[in-house]
């Protein structure tokens, strides 16, 4: 782990994220969405977030601080492990894209190096008679966990298991910000493609350079992304005048962005904000993404609300899985060699 004197670290000058106050990324309180006592009004404020930025933090949100920090806990304690054990649950020995994948792995910006992160892959943990199973839909079945700590698994369970509970907040309240009933996501995100992703960032020294970042700039690929950082900070987000703005942590908040598949939906109202990652820190810095998608066979189509008349959308319709799965394939080397699954 990182320790003691900070390393030199010099940003050229494309990389550096301006220091701007927290109102550039709204913070929205969004305790009366969980509890149902006033949906309406945060629906407004998720509203204005997601057509003017993309990108917000919540609070108010219900997930204990011990449970986030336990999990920080455990995925620390993951990345410490030797290489052998983490590479015995690599990604690539797994048929459905879960485990662990080392540095360079993944690329999310193909005009770019591989990021400089590792990680360590979970989804909703399906067993060999799940009907999503037999009928062999890719992407569908068990986690590989590692050996010798059944702890990581229960605190991963009990984690994503809240994570999608507050996925499911969030989307009532996008629908009523769409002016849709309530509900209208509810059975589009029952077997949801959900993730979660634990990250370790190698802190950067000397001149770093775009072809050398932890996380190269990308939008995500679902609906709804649900972030946890670290102290480190290092979170970058662009605006729309093509700004890089820090997004650092804020105690007991969680980042939320959107991604492609919501700017489908809505026919682009809603942003799906390119974003990137920089850890200058000096220190070790962890993260854990949660990406709330929809079911594998939800087709992601312009939505009535966001219609233009007189024009057509700007997004042909696509299916949730299959579309998700094309952008797996196209970052991560280990599915560039093997049939995709």
């Amino acid at each position: 782990m990182g320790s003691g004197a900070l390393a030199e670290v010099e940003l050229s000058e494309d990389l550096k994220g301006r220091e701007v106050g927290f109102d550039s990324i709204p913070v929205i309180d969004i305790s009366t969405l969980v509890d149902g006592s006033d949906e309406a009004g945060v629906a407004a404020k998720l509203r204005d977030a997601a057509e003017r930025v993309g990108f917000l933090y919540v609070i108010g949100h219900g997930i204990p601080k011990a449970m986030v920090d336990g999990m920080f806990a455990q995925a620390q304690a993951f990345f410490d492990r030797p290489m052998d054990e983490k590479m015995a649950v690599h990604i690539g020995k797994w048929p459905v894209h879960r485990g662990y994948f080392p540095l360079f792995e993944e690329n999310t910006d193909p005009a770019m190096t591989a990021d400089l992160k590792e990680g360590f892959d979970i989804g909703r943990d399906l067993g060999p008679d799940d009907p999503e199973v037999l009928a062999g839909l890719p992407l569908h079945g068990a986690n590989q966990w590692p050996q010798g700590d059944p702890s990581f698994r229960a605190a991963a369970d009990a984690y994503f298991n809240a994570l999608c509970r507050l996925g499911e907040r969030l989307m009532r309240g996008f629908a009523i910000a769409l002016d849709l009933e309530p509900d209208f996501f509810a059975d589009k995100i029952d077997r949801p493609l959900a993730q979660l992703r634990l990250l370790h960032y190698p802190p950067q020294s000397g001149h770093v350079v775009a072809r050398t970042i932890g996380c190269g700039a990308h939008t995500d690929y679902g609906c709804v992304t649900i972030l946890a950082q670290d102290a480190s900070g290092g979170l970058q987000v662009r605006n729309t005048e093509g700004d890089w703005i820090a997004a650092p942590p804020i105690p007991g908040a969680f980042v939320v962005n959107l991604g492609d598949q919501m700017a489908r939906w809505t026919n682009g109202r809603f942003q799906a904000t390119p974003h990137r990652v920089i850890n200058v820190s000096g220190r070790e810095r962890y993260s854990m993404p949660f990406f709330f998608d929809p079911n594998w066979e939800a087709e992601i189509a312009c939505l009535p609300s966001c219609e233009i008349p007189g024009e057509a959308p700007r997004f042909a319709p696509v299916l949730a899985g299959p579309y998700l799965q094309s952008r797996f394939d196209a970052t991560f080397t280990y599915r560039q060699d093997k049939p995709a699954t």
